[in-house]
């Protein structure tokens, strides 16, 4: 009989793998020819290449990169850095993982550490127990930095005496820096689904994010999901057929894009507008690959994101404004009476001429020439 502890031990690792790298099993279904990784470094700006306003941060193989004016610099070592997301007082906060646990910490935006955030590690003689180590991910900080919101699967939960080794992660609010028991669990998990991630603070102190649960055929699908009290039950923002994920709002915080499924391997790019309160219709505008982590640039000229290339590997995207919000097409022109023609009668209607078919705007990959194979669990951070 195998030991209840390696049993356990074995779940929780499974359960993690589960809810935190679902892209990676479809990122293999791209192709069966891959390109070798290439660092972001190794791109030299070309004369006249295309470049994104501001700074993007993306990561790679464990380490996080910086993008700006078409050139990456790396800010951290391949040391297990996945995550990062902007602190609104200036630099980033971002999570390092280890093979047992993982941690947020702030940094600048130069990648140089500035402090830790969490203490998910375990004592020293627990830390080969996987119920005692925790994990935390996705962090995002409030507009005014006084609330860390993280993914966290703990505490665990114990039953007459024997820990329960389930990883599904929760949405919590944690001041920064403090202990997680100074925190307030949000959410309540669906238990073995990966759990609620990925949370984004709104307006009013409520939170928009992932929700994943089973469907009546016992798929697992995700739904956008909203709160604004700790431990509410709160309520969907998409309904559970259409399985969405990583929103990401607007600079306006008029829209919200997100990736959808379906149920199915494919990922949408999708967007709604947001009121504050309720999402509009979904409208998906790519369909023809597989979007994750999509990001709105700070000036609202379009939306970043990572899908594959032909070679494998995710790449680096962009989809200009005018693809899914172009500009109205010009009114037809009043006409006008012929001098000297008949004044005892309605003008004839003129004939419409038809309008002009508005040309089909593509995304635009940047840096072709390379396979950047970049993580498609990490979001992108985009400022100005």
């Amino acid at each position: 009989m195998i030991p209840r502890f390696l049993l356990a031990g074995g779940l929780a690792i499974l359960m993690l793998v589960t809810g935190v790298t679902s892209y990676l099993y479809m990122g293999t279904r791209q192709s069966r020819i891959a390109a070798p990784i290439q660092k972001p470094v190794t791109v030299t700006p070309k004369p006249q290449a295309f470049t994104l306003p501001g700074t993007l941060y993306i990561t790679q193989a464990g380490a996080i990169y910086s993008l700006s004016a078409g050139r990456f610099h790396q800010l951290t070592a391949e040391d297990g850095w996945m995550q990062p997301s902007a602190n609104p007082e200036g630099g980033l906060i971002a999570v390092k993982r280890s093979p047992m646990f993982s941690d947020v910490y702030s940094m600048t935006r130069l990648g140089q550490v500035t402090a830790q955030l969490t203490n998910n590690q375990a004592a020293p003689r627990d830390r080969w127990d996987p119920g005692a180590n925790s994990w935390a991910f996705y962090p995002r900080l409030s507009p005014d930095g006084r609330t860390l919101w993280v993914s966290y699967d703990g505490p665990k939960y114990v039953n007459y005496g024997d820990p329960i080794y389930e990883v599904d992660l929760a949405v919590w609010a944690v001041p920064p820096g403090a202990p997680i028991r100074q925190g307030r669990m949000w959410t309540d998990a669906n238990g073995y689904t990966g759990g609620d991630v990925q949370p984004v603070p709104v307006a009013g102190g409520a939170i928009i994010y992932t929700k994943y649960s089973y469907d009546n055929d016992y798929n697992r699908v995700g739904q956008l999901w909203y709160t604004n009290r700790a431990r509410s039950s709160g309520r969907p923002l998409t309904p559970q057929a259409a399985s969405c994920a990583q929103p990401s709002i607007s600079p306006d915080g008029g829209s919200i894009a997100m990736i959808c499924t379906g149920g199915k391997q494919v990922s949408n790019l999708v967007i709604a507008s947001w009121n504050g309160a309720s999402l509009g219709e979904l409208r998906t505008v790519i369909s023809d690959q597989l979007v994750a982590q999509p990001a709105w640039a700070p000036d609202g000229s379009g939306i970043a994101y990572l899908a594959p290339g032909s070679a494998g590997g995710f790449q680096l995207w962009f989809l200009p404004k005018n693809a899914y919000n172009p500009p109205a097409p010009s009114p037809l022109p009043t006409p006008t009476p012929t001098p000297g023609g008949p004044h005892n009668g309605p003008l004839p209607s003129p004939t419409p001429s038809p309008l002009p078919t508005p040309p089909v705007i593509k995304p635009i990959r940047l840096f072709p020439d390379l396979n950047l194979g970049l993580d498609a669990t990490s979001p992108i951070v985009w400022v100005s």
